[in-house]
């Protein structure tokens, strides 16, 4: 985008600082919470679509993306404190984030714990991409 700066090394780290939030979360947090909601067991999970490595891979690219979203936006809107960036963060997941996750409630009949689990993880993830944008200016 013209005009807009962004720091390529904060969008790296605050999708670094995602990816690890996602490997607690979804780890120790709530791994095994997260397979029961889900329906999975450790043996279906090695018979997913995509191998880890892949899965890895295009969650690192879209979570690159995301967080360059977020470093625009931040520049676009000027913002420079952390309780700008966590408004900021909000507001992006209550009308984009929160809306997606719901479907899966809505249409896809998944179980609310599930949506809600999720939905928090994307509000806890937005908040640490915006933080570590801001931090890194």
């Amino acid at each position: 985008m013209m005009g807009v700066m962004v720091n390529y090394l904060a969008v790296l780290a605050a999708a670094v600082a995602s990816i690890a939030l996602g490997m607690v979360w979804y780890g120790p947090l709530f791994g095994k919470v997260w397979m029961r909601l889900s329906g999975f067991t450790p043996k279906s999970m090695k018979q997913m679509r995509l191998t880890a490595g892949q899965a890895m891979g295009l969650g690192t690219l879209v979570t690159l993306v995301m967080a360059y979203v977020v470093a625009v936006l931040l520049n676009l809107l000027s913002v420079v404190s952390f309780a700008g960036a966590a408004k900021l963060a909000v507001l992006l997941w209550l009308g984009l984030s929160l809306p997606l996750v719901l479907g899966g409630f809505l249409w896809e009949n998944k179980p609310f714990a599930l949506v809600a689990l999720n939905a928090a993880y994307r509000l806890v993830e937005l908040l640490v991409i915006a933080a570590v944008i801001v931090a890194m200016g």
